[in-house]
């Protein structure tokens, strides 16, 4: 081996090119860019929906609509779904916290009842809005419809129980302010005569797991507020995993304020809670 004869590996050394310095670079006067355009320029980029130039596509297409910014959207319920919660429940006052622990609106949702379906017992419903016909079906079947912004109380609203025979909801009794007088104590006499509170207004308790409070004896909300929040795990634990999940924390402070009638307070309360559970 001789030094004259050392040289680097085939392809290891390549001569680099020299871009845009003349003709003697050996890229022409374009430095291979070719003729005048956009990409011969040092600061070109491509932008998206770019199309060489043409109109593109997204400009070609008609425009058509406008978002209305002050548009207020509601969550549409409709008489036929109040009407089956009647059926199944007996209840027969609604607002949103009902709605809500049934599950069929969210927390922060704006309510408008819908008109479709008919109502075949009275309900007393309070929620931000009601259709026309909606309105004139739940007055026709001795109802009441109030707006959220409305200060009367659906607890000072008196509407007859419902008796729950099979599949259909029947009105025992109809008694709303509107009536006459002499009406009213045949409403009084079948509020008596239902035992118990209505532990369904507590946010967080539905009908079956009244259910439980009142066969362990728990059926007013008196009793409610005396139970320790322990025992109340224990209830529903043992009515299995579908209970046990819920967070009895706050029924307790709930049905005190039940109990006192302070159901401004206990409205003020709920607002707070997100399905009973301190949030």
């Amino acid at each position: 081996m001789k030094l004259e004869l050392l040289k680097p590996a085939e392809g290891s050394v390549k001569n680099n090119t020299r871009l845009g310095r003349g003709q003697g670079s050996g890229g022409g006067g374009t430095a291979k860019r070719g003729h005048k355009g956009a990409k011969s320029r040092s600061g070109y980029s491509q932008k998206r929906g770019f199309e060489g130039g043409q109109m593109p596509l997204q400009r070609r297409l008609p425009k058509f609509g406008f978002k209305n910014i002050n548009r207020v959207e509601y969550k549409a319920i409709n008489l036929d779904t109040i009407q089956s919660l009647v059926e199944s429940t007996g209840i027969n006052k609604i607002d949103l916290s009902f709605l809500k622990e049934h599950g069929l609106v969210s927390k922060f949702d704006l309510v408008k009842i819908l008109g479709r379906g008919e109502m075949n017992a009275p309900v007393a419903i309070k929620v931000h809005a009601f259709s026309k016909t909606a309105i004139e079906s739940i007055e026709k079947a001795g109802g009441k419809a109030l707006l959220v912004s409305d200060e009367t109380s659906l607890e000072s609203i008196e509407i007859a129980s419902v008796s729950v025979k099979g599949k259909k909801a029947v009105a025992a009794e109809v008694s709303v302010p509107e009536l006459v007088a002499e009406e009213a104590p045949k409403a009084k006499t079948s509020k008596k005569a239902k035992s118990g509170d209505e532990l369904e207004k507590i946010e967080g308790i539905g009908p079956k797991i009244a259910d439980l409070f009142r066969n362990a004896g728990i059926d007013t909300f008196q009793k409610l507020a005396e139970t320790s929040v322990d025992s109340m795990k224990e209830i529903l634990s043992n009515a299995g995993s579908n209970f046990a999940s819920h967070d009895p924390s706050t029924w307790a402070e709930q049905a005190t304020l039940a109990a006192a009638g302070n159901w401004d307070e206990l409205k003020a309360l709920q607002d707070k809670l997100n399905g009973g559970r301190p949030e």
